[in-house]
């Protein structure tokens, strides 16, 4: 009888020990978001997990009374000293290394199955452990939430995604890192420079090789200048050349002047806000001296978003503002 009372005691101590270490490993608010999706296992183990501190007072008296408890009735079939070599491998390698190696591989299939017996005992110990729990929650607070910085984030995603088990593609890991990381450009940092934008002055009269230029270039919106090249008075937007009698007027008399300028230091999660508020979908951008320092699109934001160029059969290059930039490197280095 003592024999099988001895190896109760050393399941029970498993069990505990285990168990400690089953619902601990698992993040509060990790179960109590898959229990919105409909995780029904993250929903049981987040209904004992959600006080942390009772059940945590409860698993731990009920592995030192079991251990204990284990000691006093080896001790009573051997001597002292033997007593307490064996309680102590019987409790290392069966009541704390095996079920703790167990749980920590299937924590959540382990907790979610032992449920009900660890309800039971935390109405067992109830008097004894919701005291310790209310003074641990006066003293130390709740659990304190994880939250991660967006560089943890990504590296999360990609991890994530390198899983096998993972259920996360490449383009779509692609497309949440640009949507954590895009707030941290600005508006410099995507837009087309003044030397690549296509514009037009506002006396041109329209023509068949002016025609040509606008059909040929894609464009569905195109700045218009006034004295200088630098100044921009006016958007041409070329669905107003649809039915429209062109014979005799210029460009200035079909163009609109909603012209919407922006800092070229403006970030770009306040840009797209911008645009959706404005409904507009070019800005001019404005350097120091208040001339045009080149133009941004919303299409600019969202390949930053979804981390690659948009490009259509109407585009010259894949990268306007990186032609730009080496053209301009150019032409310094013909300077000197």
């Amino acid at each position: 009888m003592t024999y099988i009372i001895i190896i109760f005691l050393v399941c029970m101590s498993a069990f505990f020990s285990g168990l400690t270490l089953g619902f601990f490993s698992l993040n509060k608010d990790d179960l109590r978001r898959k229990a919105k999706l409909g995780d029904k296992q993250a929903k049981r183990v987040f209904s004992v997990r959600k006080d942390g501190n009772l059940l945590l007072c409860t698993l731990l008296i009920g592995n030192v009374a079991v251990n204990s408890a284990l000691s006093i009735f080896l001790g009573s079939i051997v001597s002292g000293v033997i007593a307490g070599i064996m309680a102590t491998l019987l409790i290392v390698i069966f009541g704390e290394i095996i079920p703790q190696a167990s749980f920590a591989r299937h924590s959540l299939v382990f907790s979610s199955k032992l449920v009900l017996p660890v309800k039971f005992f935390i109405f067992i110990f109830y008097p004894i452990c919701k005291p310790l729990a209310l003074a641990l929650d006066k003293v130390l607070g709740d659990e304190m939430p994880t939250v991660y910085s967006k560089r943890e984030l990504v590296r999360l995603i990609e991890d994530h995604e390198d899983n096998e088990a993972s259920d996360l593609i490449a383009d779509e890991e692609k497309i949440i890192k640009g949507a954590l990381s895009y707030s941290e450009k600005n508006v410099f940092d995507i837009l087309t420079p003044r030397n690549e934008v296509f514009l037009f002055s506002f006396d041109q009269p329209f023509d068949e090789e002016m025609i040509k230029k606008i059909v040929d270039s894609g464009h569905s919106r195109i700045p218009v200048y006034g004295e200088k090249r630098e100044d921009i008075i006016a958007i041409l937007y070329t669905k107003d050349l649809i039915n429209n009698d062109l014979r005799g007027k210029k460009v200035i008399d079909i163009a609109r002047d909603d012209v919407i300028f922006v800092d070229s230091k403006k970030p770009l999660n306040q840009l797209l806000n911008a645009f959706k508020k404005t409904r507009h979908h070019l800005f001019v951008v404005l350097d120091k001296y208040g001339g045009m320092s080149g133009i941004v699109t919303i299409e600019d934001v969202l390949e930053e978003i979804i981390g690659e160029e948009i490009v259509d059969e109407f585009d010259k290059y894949e990268d306007a503002q990186i032609i730009a930039k080496e053209k301009m490197k150019m032409k310094k280095l013909n300077k000197i």
